[in-house]
């Protein structure tokens, strides 16, 4: 697992985009770098999304997909692995509160951090890096 003042530091490193965890606490210097580096920073609430129709429901929200997004996997991967509507130098997306998540979603979420990984290495080989930081608390630092 890795501190929050790690990761901030590894996102200069776009070579090791990808699933990163972080421990309980506060993502504030993650959240700050990114920014810094003009990724475009999003926020999921995992607390109790018990299913994969509410986990792809808020993933959606969180990251304000395209209307024609069909909330299902191969869906998923078409948004994250594209990005165009949502331009930006690089990507970090916090799955924030992943330590909350009841038994019964943990496969589907394990199904869609395969999927991030994927488009990680997707857009990592048109430059663009992606980082999902699997958080346990957090949430939006405070301003």
């Amino acid at each position: 697992m890795t501190s929050d003042a790690q990761l901030a530091r590894r996102l200069q490193q776009p070579a090791e985009a990808g699933i990163h965890r972080l421990p309980p606490g506060d993502a504030r210097a993650t959240a700050a770098a990114a920014q810094a580096l003009g990724y475009a920073v999003f926020h999921v609430d995992m607390d109790g999304c018990a299913d994969k129709a509410a986990l792809l429901a808020r993933i959606a929200a969180a990251l304000r997909f395209p209307d024609w997004f069909g909330h299902n996997w191969d869906a998923l991967a078409d948004c994250l692995g594209d990005m165009s509507w949502r331009p930006a130098t690089g990507y970090v997306i916090f799955l924030d509160h992943a330590d909350r998540l009841p038994a019964g979603a943990v496969a589907d979420f394990a199904i869609a951090l395969d999927v991030c990984a994927d488009a990680a290495r997707e857009l990592a080989r048109e430059g663009r890096p992606m980082w999902i930081v699997v958080a346990a608390g957090g949430g939006p630092p405070s301003p």
